[in-house]
């Protein structure tokens, strides 16, 4: 009888332990239920990692040596090799192509058209880059933002600025599409002026839109809009930086010897191997021209029976080879805007100061959201988006990681340098000069190097320069398959638990 009380004891015990530690995951240090209405309504998500979105490319991170590895035969010495890392990323699959365009002015147009038409004209792209003297290229202003003809071909007459726009516009309407799609919100064409989805003026209140069904609110036990911590909408897109448009362009993964080891086989002039423009395998493409670019002098596509790249001017987005990441025309067609500010000394202030070789970038201006009295985002403007104050040098001044809030001329422009930069008098080089890569169909090949840089004022345009949009990779740089660093199958010894 005895044996057998203490055995009732025992099991007594065990249903109160086991109640204790059931009802779903607990906090790993503090014991508290997880996604529990009763314990407070944390949530923890079981979240399967970021998803690409439209168009996009996962690009693995990774070490490279970047810069300009051929003969400098410029002599601009304005990029000299030197070791980085870029971490991973997303990018465009193809350049942004002329109905991408214009499906962005035709939404601008619809909501902003009556109020604000401003918007609309300073989106235009520049059409009379097509002009020049002793050419009749006039055809071109009228047909080739507009005729169907050249519908999936690379948009051109943008400026770096409004590439920008572009890449905001995007996030937004990508992020409203997925809000959709998962029931959230009902679609709504109707939107005009400020009234029309931002994703930050949605995540902060300050835009409701059409609701179908939120979100249930653990805290509360009724219903929430989406937070940025459920997952479900995109980071920004933006323009790649120069690293990693030049790391994706290069596409070195394409030669690693062997998956157990981090050897490559031989670098590259080009996104493709080898020293030449041709396709070399021995197949049914050998000896095809691999990108749209310049041959030499008047010519732009060789002879009329046998067209060397098919293309007088660009050619479609889709063209040619894609290089060993899936991108697209990473070598001629267009050149692209980069979201750096350019300096020529850039490659030697960043061999490694501090930690400038991860993520190399030039062109730092820091924000920070406009704040009321009580800490809540200020009023949004006109157009539906939070309003943001650069940070001053007063306010940086106590940081240890930076002391200035504007730092395009750090180590090249300052005093720390001795570099000075008389704009207009002696060079063109400005704090409104940004970079452009990748060489196009009226350059030679030199220019197709990824590690060849020039730059253009951010406000101006050319027939030459188009561009394709980026995304950051948050969470485990090798998708979604890996969470991250290496995992070792080992037993872990675990603490009693003493409730």
């Amino acid at each position: 009888m005895k044996n057998l009380l203490k055995f009732s004891a025992f099991l007594f015990g065990a249903a109160l332990v086991l109640s204790s530690c059931g009802g779903g995951e607990r906090s790993a240090t503090t014991g508290w239920k997880y996604n529990d209405t009763k314990w407070g309504g944390y949530e923890k998500l079981d979240y399967e990692g970021q998803v690409a979105g439209p168009n996009l490319v996962l690009i693995e991170g990774g070490t490279f040596t970047m810069g300009l590895t051929e003969q400098d035969v410029t002599y601009d010495w304005n990029n000299i090799p030197r070791r980085v890392t870029v971490s991973s990323f997303y990018m465009d699959e193809t350049e942004v192509s002329n109905t991408d365009y214009r499906e962005y002015l035709y939404w601008i147009d619809r909501v902003f058209g009556e109020s604000y038409p401003e918007v609309y004209r300073n989106a235009l792209p520049d059409t009379l880059v097509w002009r020049e003297e002793l050419a009749f290229n006039e055809p071109f202003v009228e047909t080739y933002l507009r005729h169907p003809s050249y519908d999936n071909y690379p948009v051109v007459g943008v400026s770096w600025v409004q590439a920008t726009e572009y890449c905001k516009w995007r996030t937004d309407r990508v992020n409203e599409m997925i809000l959709v799609e998962k029931g959230i919100l009902n679609l709504n064409t109707e939107q005009k002026d400020e009234d029309n989805f931002v994703t930050e003026s949605y995540l902060v209140g300050q835009y409701q839109g059409d609701v179908r069904k939120n979100l249930k609110d653990l805290r509360t036990g009724g219903e929430r809009p989406v937070r940025f911590e459920d997952g479900i909408v995109m980071p920004d897109y933006r323009l790649p930086t120069e690293a990693e448009w030049e790391y994706a362009a290069l596409a070195l993964q394409g030669n690693q010897t062997s998956e157990k080891d981090e050897r490559i086989s031989d670098r590259r002039f080009y996104p493709w191997d080898g020293n030449t423009v041709r396709y070399q395998k021995r197949d049914k493409y050998q000896g095809e021209i691999l990108a749209n670019f310049k041959r030499g002098k008047g010519d732009y596509m060789g002879m009329a029976g046998n067209l060397n790249d098919d293309a007088h001017i660009t050619a479609p987005v889709r063209s040619f080879m894609p290089n060993d990441f899936g991108l697209y025309n990473m070598a001629g067609n267009v050149n692209e805007w980069v979201l750096d500010l350019y300096r020529p000394l850039t490659s030697a202030t960043l061999s490694d100061t501090e930690n400038h070789d991860l993520n190399a970038y030039r062109g730092g201006e820091f924000q920070q959201m406009e704040l009321d009295e009580d800490g809540r985002p200020v009023e949004k403007d006109s157009l539906g988006r939070l309003r943001y104050r650069y940070v001053t040098d007063e306010e940086a001044a106590t940081r240890d990681n930076y002391k200035t809030g504007k730092v395009y001329n750090y180590l090249d422009g300052d005093k720390q340098s001795q570099a000075y930069y008389a704009t207009g008098e002696h060079t063109l080089v400005s704090d409104e000069t940004r970079v452009y890569k990748g060489g196009s169909w009226a350059d030679r090949a030199f220019w197709l190097s990824p590690g060849a840089r020039r730059f253009l004022d951010q406000n101006k345009s050319s027939r030459t320069i188009g561009f394709r949009c980026a995304m950051t990779r948050t969470g485990s740089p090798s998708g979604n398959d890996d969470v991250g660093g290496h995992q070792f199958n080992t037993k872990r010894k675990r603490g009693s638990r003493r409730y």
